[in-house]
């Protein structure tokens, strides 16, 4: 069985996407409940030299959104970091990611494979392909934002789990 770049890239960040969203919201009500402001969560770290929530959310949504805009264009060129924003803005990227993602035509996405797609970082230039982009740039990025936002949200006591986390699961039917 081959899987094409589509099945590896649009349905894995849609899942997650839905997941974080789904997460972003618990935290909403869980302010609501406990008379907290959610707006509290923005720039909260995990650690002095780690980003903060706020960029956490934003990241994950370039990973997810430009890393196949990446693969399509062939330049990674999210748009520029718009920084504290309130948390009702923070939870319409995830709903603007959703869409973008779920735009994505499962041809259109496997006609870029194979494309050469050179990345300028600081002073390091990679080569990918647009595989290679998204399941060694993009995917590990995306998740590691996604769980540091998680992390921050746990540490401030929103009562979140794992399931919370990882979403609705693919599972094939019995």
């Amino acid at each position: 069985m081959s899987i094409s770049l589509y099945d590896l890239s649009v349905p894995t960040f849609l899942q997650t996407v839905n997941a974080l969203a789904g997460v972003l919201d618990r935290a909403g009500e869980h302010c609501a409940k406990t008379g907290r402001d959610p707006d509290d969560f923005v720039d909260v770290r995990l650690i002095d030299d780690m980003a903060p929530f706020h960029f956490q959310i934003e990241a994950a949504w370039h990973h997810a959104v430009w890393g196949l805009e990446a693969a399509r264009t062939g330049a990674f060129t999210p748009p520029a970091l718009v920084g504290p924003v309130p948390f009702r803005d923070l939870q319409g990227m995830m709903e603007k990611a959703k869409r973008a993602l779920e735009a994505f035509e499962p041809d259109a996405v496997n006609g870029w494979a194979g494309r050469p797609l050179d990345l300028q970082i600081g002073p390091r230039k990679l080569a990918f392909t647009s595989e290679t982009l998204i399941l060694s740039f993009s995917i590990p990025n995306f998740y590691f934002h996604v769980v540091t936002a998680y992390d921050i949200l746990r540490m401030q006591g929103v009562p979140i789990g794992k399931r919370d986390y990882e979403g609705r699961l693919r599972t094939r039917s019995c």
